[in-house]
């Protein structure tokens, strides 16, 4: 097929109007934009011999033809007047809430330019000026990954409740990929999933779960893999991806998304600490085998979840093992300057809901073992004209009332936006009265006091 100057500007006379230049509906169809009309005809050339085209000359125009057209991937140019190709990209992503693959077209030979792309979930690249043939072979490893993907979705081998591949197809898939094409290996588990089940339902459990995978699949690109490989752990394979900054970003995306979900479907008092912890491993640098970067990957998520959780690790064959983490620690007083409680204030000792669900669990041990008493109190709060409003300011002064009430060797945590849980050690039930009594005289004595009311329930540990 040839192309002469007239076709050329007869083509951009359609498109002032029209963002659509011509193509093939049976066929794949791919949107090329570009604000150069040379290089837009010379690309629409190309490809139209194999897949339906659509053109755009601008970001503005690329957004209204993507909304009729649903193309499989995107080629843009990267710098374009308006709209960015960058810019495009997340407006289409933002808009209409897909990961459809982009391909950027580019003159710059900045390498940061490149890593930058990849960062914003760009497929791939490709230099100004391009000859066809590898145009064409680069689209076609896209498209062919693209429609894999989706024959694989389509198959039995999908996790029923997410959607996402399910364990065995997830890595047989990424043990293919990860021999040929270079990227991050992510195993990704939720922190503190189980206390959604205990406290707000297994329905709402698998409401999460089912979100948290939506938010995976948005922090990767339509092309990479994901998988759910249990109960609150999935796995996911990134594409030419070496970063670690990229990995910091996903993590960090992730965790925020998953924090804002959580508080919509439980409400704004939900107090788990949920999150993600995340175990990474670039292949081919750490090898190609899958469960040998399965493996590796393992270990640096046992790093996160040993060192505070809701991040990530990228493993390094000189750094990861237990012996290599702790070569700082030398004979005792290190360990106690490390694990000894800095700046100790007075009162009861207050807790996150995570850390203070630990405390409990290892006194139920002790309790079974020593014949300790060991009392928990639930301490509620009731607005005097009867409606569910507790501001912070509230709540935090109530928090400080229990704390200059109670002795340094009991334990406070919030667990509903107007309940606290207190454990009391070294008690008896005689006395459990008067710091009931006091707390609540403290509590009257504040300027919050004579509109919330205090009441409380009583047991022992069992």
């Amino acid at each position: 097929m040839s192309v002469n100057s007239n076709q050329i500007n007869q083509l951009f006379l359609i498109e002032k109007t029209s963002p659509v230049c011509y193509g093939k509906s049976a066929m794949r169809k791919i949107l090329i934009v570009d604000d150069e009309q040379i290089s837009l005809m010379m690309a629409n050339h190309i490809l139209s011999t194999e897949y339906a085209t659509y053109c755009a000359a601008s970001g503005a125009e690329a957004v209204e033809a993507f909304e009729r057209e649903h193309p499989d991937m995107v080629l843009s140019d990267l710098r374009m007047p308006g709209m960015t190709g960058f810019e495009l990209q997340r407006t289409i992503k933002d808009k209409f809430n897909t990961n459809v693959p982009f391909m950027f077209m580019t003159a710059d030979t900045d390498e940061e330019t490149e890593s930058k792309g990849f960062e914003q979930g760009a497929f791939d690249f490709i230099r100004k000026p391009f000859r066809a043939d590898v145009l064409l072979r680069r689209v076609g490893n896209i498209i062919s990954n693209v429609e894999q993907i989706q024959g694989l979705t389509k198959a039995a081998v999908t996790d029923p409740m997410t959607g996402l591949l399910n364990k065995a197809s997830s890595h047989d898939e990424i043990g293919k990929m990860c021999k040929s094409t270079p990227g991050a290996l992510m195993m990704v588990d939720l922190d503190s999933f189980k206390p959604v089940n205990d406290i707000y339902g297994h329905d709402m459990g698998d409401k999460i779960l089912i979100r948290f995978a939506e938010i995976l699949q948005s922090a990767v690109r339509a092309t990479d893999i994901t998988g759910r490989v249990g109960g609150d752990e999935f796995i996911a394979y990134c594409q030419n991806i070496n970063d670690e900054s990229v990995i910091k970003q996903k993590t960090e995306y992730i965790n925020e998304q998953l924090l804002l979900s959580a508080k919509s479907l439980m409400g704004e008092d939900m107090s788990i600490p949920l999150g993600v912890s995340i175990g990474c491993v670039f292949a081919p640098e750490e090898g190609t085998d899958f469960l040998t970067l399965y493996k590796k990957a393992d270990k640096a998520l046992y790093n996160v979840k040993q060192n505070g959780k809701h991040g990530y690790s990228i493993y390094k064959a000189s750094g990861n093992d237990d012996t290599e983490i702790n070569t700082n620690l030398s004979g005792l007083n290190n360990v106690f300057t490390i694990l000894n409680e800095r700046n100790q204030a007075k009162g009861a000792y207050t807790l996150p809901m995570e850390q203070f669900r630990t405390v409990y669990q290892f006194l139920v041990r002790m309790t079974a073992n020593y014949n300790k008493e060991i009392w928990i109190l639930l301490l509620s709060l009731r607005n005097s004209d009867g409606s569910e409003s507790y501001p912070a300011e509230v709540t935090e002064s109530f928090s400080n009332v229990l704390s200059s009430s109670l002795r340094q060797s009991d334990v406070v945590t919030k667990n509903t936006k107007n309940q606290f849980i207190v454990l009391l050690l070294e008690t008896t039930r005689s006395n459990i009265k008067l710091i009931v009594d006091r707390i609540e005289t403290n509590w009257i004595a504040t300027e919050y006091g004579s509109e919330y009311s205090m009441n409380y329930e009583l047991d022992y540990l069992k």
